[in-house]
């Protein structure tokens, strides 16, 4: 992993000629499941940083002792620090994990300095959830009538995002946390325009414009098994889900 500083090992972080003082790294693993869009938060902004890290997949249908032993809500991701001259701790919750990440990690932050922007910020990171549990429903929809329904839930949460988009990324130029936290989103909205036209993106240019800025990114591509697209799609033909079904 050429570039990154090791477990243990020190580096200093260096912008515009200024270096701050060297940091020692953490051991960070990773516990995850191929799908999961919650797990991709923390592997974009793992990757956004430069960082090592580990990551361990478990089958979700078939949890092992080991992790429930250490997840109190049973749930990926759960992220391992193992930080010298400390016990290893456990951090559960996506969002948990990315402001932890954020703040620790050397390099440029994924939230604003300036407090209300940042707030503002974590306000529509809490709002992604919701959108992640729309799009549940709509995945798992196993008739017409559900999934129009479903779809129309969707469509209504992204309309609020469409004013607030300053493009390419939300905040503009700068990739930001609200960034990491849509992109797995916007992946499932492009799997399942794979099966047929779900047209959520309609009359939406902004957000269009921000899916594409984010899929183009090398942390937000990278996030993923290189056979997320049939892993996924699997999922939904195994829960009967309308969208698989022929036109």
């Amino acid at each position: 992993m050429s570039g990154l500083i090791p477990f243990g090992e020190t580096g200093a972080v260096c912008e515009g000629g200024v270096c701050e003082k060297p940091v020692a790294l953490p051991k960070l693993t990773l516990i995850s499941f191929p799908t999961c869009p919650f797990v991709q938060r923390a592997v974009i902004a793992l990757k956004e940083r430069g960082v090592p890290f580990e990551v361990v997949y478990i089958d979700l249908a078939d949890k092992p002792d080991w992790f429930l032993a250490i997840s109190p809500l049973g749930k990926v991701p759960v992220l391992k620090v193992e930080a010298a001259g400390r016990e290893p701790a456990i951090i559960f919750e996506s969002t948990v994990i990315l402001q932890y990440l954020d703040e620790t990690l050397p390099g440029t932050r994924l939230f604003p300095e300036d407090a209300l922007e940042r707030a503002r910020q974590r306000a529509w990171v809490e709002y992604a959830g919701t959108l992640l549990g729309d799009l549940y429903r709509l995945n798992t929809a196993t008739d017409q009538a559900g999934f129009d329904q479903a779809r129309a839930a969707v469509k209504s949460r992204l309309l609020p995002l469409e004013a607030e988009v300053k493009g390419p990324f939300f905040a503009g130029e700068g990739f930001s946390a609200v960034d990491v936290v849509y992109a797995p989103a916007f992946r499932q909205i492009d799997a399942l325009n794979t099966l047929r036209p779900v047209g959520l993106l309609d009359d939406l240019p902004r957000l269009d414009g921000w899916r594409r800025a984010l899929a183009a990114r090398a942390s937000v591509r990278d996030a993923v098994p290189e056979d997320f697209r049939e892993r996924f799609l699997a999922q939904l033909n195994k829960a009967g889900a309308f969208v698989v079904k022929p036109n």
